[in-house]
């Protein structure tokens, strides 16, 4: 297993020395107000079978809403036991330019105690964006993958999450959100993640193609003036957007997975003149007991003489030598040598960041 492990990584070092493809801007990064908005709202699921929220207070005040919306008014002091009914936060992505009258998704989470949203329906429920404003509408059956039964002695059965549905295209898009795409002076494009080099190569494509028109703000963001109008603003960012690019090299990082063991080592790892010794000292202790009788006719009485046998050895006491410079596929090779398991090569490469050795950083997640 060791040995497919650093297989595993030797392969991603070949991988990584081959030359930086070309990427398109796209792939690279974004337009700032080309985004999703999150909306958020409160709801109630009926219809289940049995699986409710039961007397939560939360789902009892919200169907006494319900029901006053419809001229029903329920006696002041009764709790209405309903089993039949959750209360649960509706969630949905709103795309870019989203106009009203097309349709979203939803997910249908559950907040109280109910066991299973399967066979529920959601009331129409008004999703709300950050600024307290009605974005959408959501209604519909809920599509639950999860399942949950219980038997009359206490056992349960659960498969995945029943408390968690989806409604296909079950919202309404009521409001769109003004994003300033036609009429603002400086459309902003933004890294996926922050790199000057790569940055200042985009700014290089975009400029070539259109001249001035691209300037670096910071390491993630460019600024670009463009046309007035939606029409040659659209066929502009296309454009942009279809451009080839060679990003600049990762940076040097190793990512160390501190539950599962799993190491990734970026191509841009080097190391300075190290020395790695890795052994391991092995304790062994037998027990032999040996039952000794008394004489016979003797006032003696039977007993247990321990013996004892311990042996002490190091196993895996062998030195890898690191030349300066030594690349991942270097590092690869000269701890596969040592047979190192995930831990040890951990432990190693930690040891070789507090030496110095290492030009890495160390990432643990």
């Amino acid at each position: 297993m060791t040995r497919i492990i650093f297989l595993a990584l030797a392969a991603f070092a070949a991988l990584f020395a081959a030359p930086a493809s070309a990427e398109r801007v796209r792939d690279l990064g974004t337009f700032q107000s080309v985004r999703s908005n999150q909306l958020t709202g409160y709801g109630i699921v009926v219809g289940l079978d049995g699986t409710g929220d039961d007397n939560f207070a939360y789902v009892t005040q919200a169907m006494r809403g319900v029901s006053d919306r419809f001229g029903l008014q329920l006696p002041p002091g009764v709790n209405p036991a309903l089993k039949n009914a959750a209360a649960v936060m509706v969630t949905a992505d709103l795309p870019a330019f989203a106009k009203p009258g097309q349709r979203v998704d939803v997910t249908v989470s559950a907040i109280g105690k109910a066991k299973s949203l399967r066979g529920g329906a959601l009331i129409l429920t008004a999703l709300y964006g950050a600024d307290g404003q009605i974005y959408a509408m959501a209604q519909g059956n809920l599509a639950v993958g999860g399942l949950g039964v219980s038997g009359a002695d206490g056992s349960r059965l659960t498969v995945n999450v029943p408390t968690v549905g989806r409604i296909p295209d079950g919202a309404s898009v009521e409001r769109a959100v003004a994003t300033g795409f036609e009429t603002s002076d400086v459309l902003r494009w933004n890294l996926y993640q922050a790199d000057f080099l790569t940055a200042t190569r985009v700014r290089d494509a975009i400029n070539a193609r259109y001249p001035g028109m691209a300037r670096v703000e910071d390491g993630v963001t460019l600024a670009l003036r463009l046309p007035y109008g939606a029409n040659e603003r659209a066929g502009i960012m296309a454009d942009i957007e279809m451009l080839d690019i060679d990003p600049a090299e990762a940076a040097a990082r190793v990512i160390v997975n501190s539950r599962t063991g799993t190491v990734v080592i970026s191509s841009a790892v080097r190391l300075a003149p190290a020395a790695i010794s890795h052994g391991s000292l092995v304790v062994r202790i037998d027990e032999n007991p040996t039952i000794v009788q008394p004489g016979p006719f003797s006032d003696g009485e039977t007993a247990l003489e321990h013996d004892s046998t311990i042996d002490a050895y190091e196993e895996g006491d062998r030195i890898a030598m690191l030349q300066p410079g030594a690349s991942l596929a270097e590092l690869v090779d000269g701890l596969n040598m040592l047979g190192l398991s995930p831990s040890d090569l951990v432990a190693i490469l930690e040891a070789l960041k507090q030496a110095g050795s290492l030009k890495a950083e160390m990432v643990v997640i």
